[in-house]
């Protein structure tokens, strides 16, 4: 059985190259009998291909899905024949690195449609095939036709807008998953996980290969790699530590019903129930004093050493400046009442 499907539009360059695509009804683990047809009628050889269609090859293509009974897919590929930007139907046999930028992109729709959750999909080699572009009121741009398209828009009258410069478009612009609120769309990238309940507000950043279980309330920073429990909040401006910001190999995650107070940080996977005070930042090496319910010392241990333990409270002594760690009694309570209207 492949791993994966999708027909896609794109956009290519002056020299061919693709820039971007869009897959509007990607597919998990598409049947042999759909990848049968793929290879009658777009000669499909196989292995992990991005094939380049024409509108003839579609409408066989459709024509073949239609006796299949997939509907849906072939009155896809029906429109798609109609399209005037180029057509690449994507076929994953196996999860294995991407060897094209369709690929790269059937990987990451397949993240925000919710059929695989962050660190389900084989994502490393990415950035080399994702091109930096130009992202546009007119769709993507290569960097080196940026300057005549913007000169073209001005003479007939237009002014291009640039939106960003990056390898990354946002994830609306491809993808809005049922049940979601994005105050500031700009602000979530293709490629993140956005689960049912959750709420984005304008300070809120979600980056590719992570995201949120749901129910979550997001005001801070999910840096890449990282996912949020259902039930947890990321307070204004907080952080957490991704695989490409100094984490390291660390997979840092954030349990259910936890809270990140406002400007706090982490760099240690947090279980269950877990509240940082505002303003505190945790690394792996952070020294944390263990309190017992009396506020008496235990020990003094690595942050580390507490990763993804449930029930904890993590705050600073406001007058010896030392991070202490309690058993979290309110966790649940906080959370309810910061959910009641989400």
């Amino acid at each position: 059985m492949s791993f994966a499907f999708g027909i896609g539009i794109g956009t290519q360059n002056n020299q061919g190259e693709w820039l971007e695509v869009y897959y509007q009804q990607p597919i998990m683990t598409p049947d042999k009998a759909l990848i049968d047809v793929v290879e009658s009628a777009l000669d499909y050889q196989g292995g992990n291909q991005a094939i380049e269609a024409s509108a003839e090859q579609l409408h066989q293509f459709a024509n073949g899905l239609r006796q299949l009974g997939q509907t849906d897919q072939a009155t896809l590929a029906e429109k798609a024949a109609q399209s005037k930007r180029p057509v690449v139907v994507t076929v994953l046999a196996s999860d294995d690195t991407a060897s094209s930028t369709p690929e790269v992109y059937l990987k990451l729709h397949l993240i925000s449609h919710r059929l695989a959750k962050p660190h389900g999909v084989k994502l490393d080699g990415i950035f080399g095939l994702l091109p930096n572009l130009a992202w546009t009121n007119e769709g993507a741009i290569d960097l080196n036709e940026l300057a005549d398209r913007q000169l073209q828009a001005r003479i007939e009258g237009r002014t291009l807008e640039v939106k960003s410069v990056d390898k990354f478009p946002q994830m609306t612009d491809y993808v809005v998953p049922k049940g979601v609120r994005i105050a500031d769309t700009a602000r979530v990238r293709l490629g993140a996980y956005v689960g049912e309940g959750t709420t984005v507000m304008h300070e809120g950043f979600i980056n590719f290969n992570a995201g949120t279980e749901g129910t979550s309330m997001i005001e801070g920073r999910i840096s890449a790699g990282v996912m949020i429990g259902k039930g947890s909040d990321l307070g204004g401006g907080c952080s957490t530590m991704g695989t490409l910001s100094g984490g390291g190999n660390i997979i840092i995650s954030v349990g259910e019903n936890c809270l990140l107070g406002a400007n706090a940080g982490i760099g240690i996977p947090l279980g269950d129930r877990c509240t940082v005070e505002a303003g505190l930042y945790i690394t792996s090496g952070t020294k944390v004093a263990l309190l017992d319910d009396n506020n008496e010392l235990v020990e003094v241990i690595k942050a580390r050493d507490l990763a993804s333990k449930p029930d904890l409270l993590f705050r600073r002594n406001s007058q010896t400046g030392a991070v202490e760690c309690k058993t979290n009694k309110t966790a649940i309570e906080l959370n309810e009442e910061l959910h009641a209207n989400n």
